[in-house]
């Protein structure tokens, strides 16, 4: 179920929006992957699980409910009221989800509003007979759909899947393009033939696996390390058997969020 849900997910990701040129977007996309600014805007597309060019119908990916949901927890301490609904326990919280699913609309409407108008005047990769009003509000609602549809994909996977279903999408996003990260490490690697043809030695691959590995290590370690608070039961005596007076332990985790 889960498989199936993030393949639903990525063949979105490769679904364009009807009004953009994609001959011009792939021209847009080479421009901006050589500049420092593309690489930058890359870069935190890739931790977002999204990609620079926007233009599919899944283009805004998950971020506007992560971006709703970081707004409501720090709004649970400055307004009263969400503090009190948070304190509802389960109640509040299905209240604070509708809340931020309201939230997330919103987010979604004003960001795929500013991103059409930019692909149709920025970017120039929408041919004019489609610079129209009518065709952009139908961009904005196929992009705002598009993230609610992963919003349920991600509640879904919660459910029915192997749990974490909005990290799953993030994820999946981020691991799509390790494939292509390392067929361009690959292509820039020093032939044992031809030196000149890479430009990263044997030696710096090896420390990139070692850093890998590392922060991989380090991760699973902080996550599972916990502090282990000694507990003692007091003894107590029935008939001619004593019982209790075993000595245990109270784990508290060094990362309680995971």
């Amino acid at each position: 179920m889960t498989a199936m849900f993030l393949a639903v997910y990525r063949i979105g990701f490769y679904i364009p929006l009807p009004i953009v040129d994609q001959s011009r977007l792939a021209e847009w996309q080479a421009q901006m992957s050589q500049s420092t600014a593309g690489k930058v805007f890359g870069t935190v597309a890739m931790f977002g699980g999204t990609q620079i060019g926007m233009s599919t119908i899944f283009g805004l990916g998950i971020m506007p409910y992560i971006s709703a949901s970081i707004i409501f927890q720090l709004l649970g301490s400055v307004i009263p009221s969400l503090e009190a609904l948070m304190k509802e326990g389960e109640s509040g919280r299905k209240k604070i989800n509708e809340y931020t699913r309201y939230a997330t609309v919103l987010l979604c409407i004003g960001q795929s509003a500013m991103w059409v108008k930019f692909m149709m005047t920025g970017m120039r990769v929408v041919p004019p007979e489609y610079q129209t009003l009518w065709h952009g509000i139908v961009c904005v609602i196929t992009m705002t759909a598009g993230t609610i549809f992963l919003m349920w994909v991600g509640e879904q996977i919660d459910e029915y899947g192997i749990g974490n279903g909005i990290s799953l999408l993030i994820m999946a996003g981020i691991l799509a393009r390790m494939p292509q990260a390392l067929y361009t490490l690959l292509s820039n690697t020093t032939r044992k033939f031809n030196p000149e043809q890479g430009k990263y030695g044997i030696l710096t691959i090896a420390l990139l696996a070692a850093l890998f590995i590392a922060v991989v290590v380090g991760v699973i370690a902080i996550t599972e390390s916990q502090r282990r608070i000694p507990t003692q039961s007091a003894k107590h005596v029935r008939g001619r058997r004593v019982y209790g007076g075993a000595r245990q332990y109270l784990p508290l985790k060094v990362n309680q969020a995971g």
